[in-house]
């Protein structure tokens, strides 16, 4: 079985993260949390999962973040993460499909109630396993 990897999506305020196996399998985790508290939630998480790889969105703070997450001593890679959020939001509807009159509006035209940081982080994760020799 495959070690599990751990996507991350930086920001300069809050940051997205994403444990999965491979990029065909749903994440085992999800989650957002602020920079602040990062560390702490990548700490819960190793306890949990036995993390092989971190995928670090290459945007926004990535350099910040990445001296964040050197303490853990696995290998980060850094992964493009254009078009991330717009596929994070297509993502997280296949997940949660509008309801009620909401339906009838075009995906494309909706804002979901809820921040994606994790969604696009999970996507980072699955775009670092594609390119997994």
């Amino acid at each position: 079985m495959n070690e599990p990897t751990l996507g991350i999506d930086p920001g300069t305020m809050k940051v997205g993260y994403a444990v999965t196996i491979d990029a065909g399998s749903p994440a085992l985790e999800m989650g957002i949390a602020t920079v602040d508290q990062l560390a702490a939630a990548v700490a819960e998480l190793f306890t949990r999962h036995p993390i092989g790889a971190i995928a670090l969105g290459r945007g926004t703070n990535a350099s910040h973040i990445e001296r964040l997450l050197a303490s853990f001593e696995v290998p980060i890679h850094l992964i493009d993460e254009r078009e991330t959020s717009l596929r994070a939001r297509a993502a997280y509807y296949a997940d949660h499909p509008p309801r009620g009159w909401r339906r009838l509006i075009p995906l494309g035209l909706q804002v979901p109630p809820c921040p994606i940081d994790d969604y696009a982080a999970l996507l980072i994760a699955r775009r670092y396993l594609d390119l997994k020799p």
